[in-house]
């Protein structure tokens, strides 16, 4: 069964009406460039944020001064409760007391652009303009499990988790969002271990802050969070890490920058100033001499309220999995820019690939024309264009990242996602 209660008619219908709104919108700036470099039309933008490290380069921003830098004195930087709460404000927009964009789960893009999860099903058409970070996530597990030996292959929790249903108990797995990144990275981890995330567990939607608190109290069997959640549930001893989904998917995209559709339209050199200071946040986060004052800044009480013991180690790439396993210089610490700019780069058959997974699993139709999505939602364009303002060097970024490969040796072609979806056993498509 679908997880969404929209009806193919519906969302069809949703579907279409996005799409005109969008490309309408883009049709007021010709080739999608910016026609002028004078000042921004605004002094500042509202942004949300959930608390996790790969918002960082939004606070930095505003911290080091980048947004003042290019004429945005005036932001607003505004914690949000839940990827549910994020969802809302964006849908009322700063203008009605919500946000403009923010720090998104990359789904979320077209999810809130199709209104597959907004309320009453009203789009709210939104644009991917950068991609905030890559890898440094975690699949975490309860200390229960800690016999299986559980890490890559999900496969060493299917007896466990077979005698706990025959006891007549729930095995639930935790995520942030249905649909969003975290959901798929967990399901993705499960099924490839012969695990059905949709018979044999109960999948449940936890705010990440409140991940840890629900394990203390035994509410869930392992869940899926971004950093630092994951290693302060090793630094309180209360479970342990299984992987990082760095080793799920060696570079696998993650949060985004969002931004309501209509504000950027209305306000395009403040767009490429937003861009610009945001890009040069995710350099200096990406530079290793600050990655300590980094958790210093975003472990404050005013931004995460988190002790920077458990931001900094996977920051750098050394993971504390708990029970007793450690490993340094991993390469798998949490990347925001990348070589000129391929980290940060909004790579179009990324985004085709977060919708093909959530096709897979029952959220968006089959029938769905994921080019036309991708192509009224993703602004590489005006990515390239702030770049170039920056000086950097783009002339070896495109529409695509190539095929990409996965733990399990599954492979996924961007020009042939049905293919992809043919050779996965466990899938909940309709």
């Amino acid at each position: 069964m679908p997880h969404s209660a929209f009806s193919r008619r519906s969302f069809l219908r949703a579907t279409t009406g996005a799409a005109a709104t969008l490309a309408a919108a883009r049709s007021l700036i010709p080739g999608g460039a910016w026609a002028t470099t004078s000042a921004p039309e605004v002094r500042g933008a509202t942004l949300g944020y959930i608390a996790l490290t790969d918002s960082a380069p939004l606070i930095i921003a505003e911290v080091k001064g980048f947004y003042a830098k290019h004429g945005l004195d005036r932001m607003k930087i505004e914690k949000q409760a839940s990827w549910g709460a994020t969802r809302d404000n964006m849908a009322l927009g700063a203008a009605r007391g919500g946000i403009d964009g923010g720090h998104i789960l990359r789904p979320k893009v077209f999810q809130y652009t199709l209104g597959t999860v907004m309320q009453n099903n009203q789009p709210t058409p939104m644009y991917n303009l950068l991609s905030l970070n890559e890898d440094c996530q975690g699949i975490s597990v309860a200390q229960d499990y800690a016999d299986t030996g559980v890490a890559l292959d999900s496969g060493a929790l299917k007896d466990a988790f077979a005698a706990k249903r025959a006891r007549g108990e729930e095995v639930t797995a935790a995520m942030t969002f249905p649909g969003g990144t975290h959901d798929l990275w967990l399901r993705y981890w499960l099924a490839a271990g012969g695990i059905n995330p949709d018979t044999d567990v109960s999948v449940i939607v936890v705010p990440p802050p409140q991940m840890v608190a629900n394990m203390r109290v035994g509410n869930m069997d392992c869940f899926c969070v971004g950093e630092p959640w994951n290693e302060q549930l090793v630094n309180q001893g209360i479970g342990f890490t299984a992987l990082t989904t760095g080793e799920l998917w060696a570079n696998h995209p993650e949060k985004v920058l969002g931004m309501r559709a209509d504000w950027v339209d209305a306000n395009p050199v403040a767009t490429r100033a937003l861009l610009m200071a945001v890009m040069e946040a995710q350099m200096w986060c990406d530079d290793l001499a600050n990655k300590e004052e980094l958790a210093q800044i975003v472990g404050r009480r005013q931004w995460y309220n988190v002790p920077p013991a458990d931001i900094l180690g996977r920051l750098k790439g050394d993971v504390n999995y708990g029970n007793g396993r450690i490993a340094t210089g991993t390469g798998l610490q949490m990347k925001f820019w990348g070589e000129n700019g391929r980290t940060s780069f909004p790579w179009k058959s990324l985004d085709t690939w977060f919708l093909t997974e959530n096709i897979r699993w029952g959220y968006q139709p089959a029938s769905l024309d994921m080019a036309a999505v991708v192509a009224n939602t993703n602004r590489s364009d005006l990515w390239l264009e702030a770049a170039r303002a920056l000086g950097n060097d783009t002339t070896q970024l495109g529409d695509s990242r190539g095929v990409e490969t996965f733990f399990d040796g599954k492979t996924f072609d961007p020009a042939n996602p049905s293919a992809y979806l043919d050779d996965l056993a466990i899938k909940a498509m309709v």
